[in-house]
């Protein structure tokens, strides 16, 4: 898997791009020694791809419980937050466990909330399934929850241990999300770097047909990007 490396004077941490999620994860996890984990998806992500986080986390030893919130932005609650922090503390979390984030931008900032609040801070990882997420949310480390009275309006900036792409997920997206993803990237190309606007103006349509060669292309080149705007501007200053 590829690696790139989002450099941060006191947090900095790898994004790993491939189609191998065990191949990145596994070493990681062996060198990290977790004492506990809890996994966040959706009802949508969670029947697709919880076995295969799991077993990966298994196969390392790292016992491993499981929670699965309502799949949409409704999720983004205190209401859903506070039923996760329920699982943490009745499945024993303690300060050397870690959670982590399997879906969309929604799980993601949901979970990045719980581990950046639950015990003042615990152990963040990323692995993104979507490719809005992919190119966008899972890297710069803003996590939050929305409020009746607006989104986002509760959150901190709190950096992920690592973030973990596997391709292969995207091969389960409907169409409308690539094209969300794509639009995300577009603007990449329009805002940072014209070469790769000319690349997507000839390539959008292999992104679309999930060409392997320009998903890779595409996502590593977007968090490039993502990762030295956020190396120079982590909290959006």
């Amino acid at each position: 898997m590829a690696k790139l490396h989002v450099d941060l004077p006191q947090h900095g941490y790898d994004i790993f791009i491939g189609v191998s999620l065990a191949e990145a994860l596994t070493p990681f996890l062996a060198a990290a020694g977790y004492s506990k984990a809890l996994i966040v998806s959706d009802t949508n992500v969670g029947k697709l791809y919880m076995s295969t986080l799991q077993d990966i986390l298994a196969a390392v030893g790292l016992p491993a419980e499981q929670v699965r919130v309502p799949a949409g932005e409704t999720a983004k609650s205190l209401a859903e937050a506070e039923k996760i922090y329920t699982r943490a503390i009745e499945a024993g979390l303690d300060r050397r466990s870690a959670i982590f984030a399997l879906g969309g931008g929604v799980v993601g900032d949901l979970a990045g909330f719980i581990a950046a609040t639950y015990m003042r801070g615990v152990s963040f990882l990323q692995v993104p399934t979507s490719l809005l997420s992919q190119v966008d949310s899972s890297v710069g480390g803003k996590v939050g929850i929305n409020h009746p009275l607006g989104k986002n309006l509760i959150g901190a900036f709190y950096q992920p241990e690592g973030v973990f792409m596997d391709l292969t997920f995207l091969d389960s997206l409907p169409r409308r999300e690539l094209c969300t993803g794509l639009g995300e990237i577009v603007k990449y190309g329009v805002i940072y770097d014209e070469a790769f606007f000319c690349y997507l103006e000839e390539q959008a349509d292999h992104v679309l047909r999930r060409d392997r060669t320009a998903l890779e292309h595409v996502v590593r080149r977007s968090c490039e990007i993502k990762a030295a705007v956020v190396s120079q501007d982590e909290k959006e200053a």
